[in-house]
């Protein structure tokens, strides 16, 4: 009866750690199974943490097995978690998950007190506690969302919505500080940018009195933009520069393009202003944008270029760093004079930016000038920081893990550009690593696979009056 009850709670324990493991990576992926299973860059991880687990349960069911659950697989499962950079965030859906795991998983093996040789089971919890979880939040979203959308007609507030490949999140800050000197404006935090996280916003944060909403639309797959525009039906749509980021995802860059453009399907809209690489032609509700832009110059105390407005040209400055938020301030500024600013006034708030957190952030700090530019992960934005930094006289020190979610030629090219500017490179992650390596011969090198020696491997190699740019900031489970 001991060892019936031992194993009784062995098994009810690995259902859990399975689950751990299972809603961790389902948390990173959107809660979409079929990427978890298909698009993880760690397979390893699947391998050793559920596969392999779930394996030697049915072959070694009995007490072999309890050495290895709380000696081996326990350890090295509360290492790995330790390890993580972005760890499993206790959200009510994940508690909620969890719980599912442990009811199923006593539901299950409860059954075995009554059955006569019936191992206790992993496989039939686990699938139960992922259906039921799944319907719940499907019944439970769906009444969020009828709320959100309640709320949303029955404020008077214009919506912005806005989207591309990359420097989404940057056009949002950028006209958040310009429109919020005149109205009362609010905009989706950080990167939330998923349909769950805006309906999310929209019940919990979005203000009654505001007069602009702008929100942020992100996709991975086609569809994803659509259902965003159909929820939020914006008066007003940003689509920035298209390009191969998520390629992986898309396969082709017409179905990123053909995804962007998801955003102008809004009943209400007004008008959409489209970067020029969307190949789109205007029409009476679409205005192309990118080729009214003109001698950008940038340095390391800010950009300047002149835009094109009523025929005129108008000097645009600005403190914000590259090249390519010459296209985000451009966005912001025609937006801005559509819902009834002055030119003269936006360009007074522009020269004011701040920088935007981790995209091209200026920190001085122990002599030595730091680029943090982490949440930059495209080649234009990146290579464009590497032009910024290139006369710089002294040492110069790259951080990047590469380029994500894109080609081994992309990363390719990344590597030539990182060759002709910089002194030394550190290469973190595993996932360009050789990539990089491979491709890098005139700066001097270090891999680092385990990115928590990073600010002792920086301390070693660098000294007062470098310049360290980190470029890109992958979480270590891509």
């Amino acid at each position: 009866m001991i060892n019936f009850l031992l194993l009784f709670l062995s098994s009810t324990i690995l259902v859990l750690m399975l689950g751990f493991y299972l809603i961790t990576n389902l948390q990173w992926y959107n809660y979409k199974l079929e990427r978890v299973i298909f698009k993880s860059k760690k397979p390893y991880w699947h391998l050793w943490f559920f596969i392999l687990p779930i394996a030697f349960y049915y072959l070694h069911y009995k007490q072999i097995f309890l050495g290895y659950q709380f000696l081996i697989l326990l350890p090295s499962l509360i290492w790995w978690h330790k390890k993580l950079d972005k760890k499993l965030v206790l959200t009510q859906r994940v508690k909620r998950f969890l719980l599912f795991i442990l009811l199923s998983s006593i539901f299950v093996n409860s059954l075995c007190l009554i059955i006569i040789n019936c191992n206790f089971g992993l496989l039939i919890p686990l699938m139960m506690a992922i259906l039921i979880s799944f319907l719940f939040e499907k019944m439970t979203f769906i009444g969020f969302k009828t709320d959100a959308i309640k709320k949303l007609n029955s404020q008077d507030t214009k919506i912005i919505a806005i989207t591309a490949s990359y420097g989404k999140t940057t056009i949002k800050n950028i006209l958040f500080q310009i429109l919020e000197q005149k109205f009362k404006t609010y905009k989706t935090p950080r990167s939330v940018n998923t349909l769950a996280g805006l309906v999310q916003d929209v019940n919990q944060e979005l203000p009654q009195d505001c007069e602009i909403y702008i929100a942020e639309a992100g996709a991975r797959e086609e569809g994803d933009i659509l259902e965003i525009a159909k929820f939020l039906n914006h008066h007003y749509a940003i689509i920035g520069k298209i390009g191969l980021q998520h390629i992986e995802y898309f396969g082709t860059l017409e179905n990123i393009r053909n995804t962007k453009m998801e955003l102008i399907d809004s009943e209400n809209l007004k008008k959409a202003f489209v970067h020029e690489s969307a190949m789109i032609n205007p029409s009476g509700k679409i205005e192309r944008f990118g080729d009214e832009i003109s001698n950008i110059h940038t340095t390391l105390d800010g950009i300047t270029f002149d835009m094109k407005i009523n025929n005129s040209n108008e000097k645009i400055c600005s403190p914000l760093l590259g090249n390519f938020n010459a296209i985000n301030i451009t966005a912001s500024i025609k937006i801005a004079m559509e819902l009834g600013m002055e030119i003269e006034e936006i360009k007074r708030i522009v020269t004011k930016l701040k920088p935007i957190e981790h995209r091209l952030q200026k920190i001085e700090a122990g002599g030595k000038i730091i680029i943090d530019d982490s949440y930059n992960g495209n080649f234009e934005g990146m290579t464009s920081s590497y032009q910024m930094v290139a006369n710089y006289e002294k040492t110069k020190v790259l951080i990047t893990p590469g380029i994500v979610e894109t080609s081994v030629e992309v990363n390719v090219r990344l590597a030539l550009v990182i060759n002709e500017i910089f002194d030394l490179v550190i290469i973190t992650g595993e996932v360009n690593s050789q990539i990089l390596d491979e491709n890098i011969q005139k700066p001097r090198k270090i891999i680092l696979k385990d990115k928590t020696k990073l600010e002792s491997t920086i301390a070693q190699n660098t000294k007062e009056g470098d310049l360290i740019l980190f470029s890109n900031d992958t979480p270590n489970f891509m």
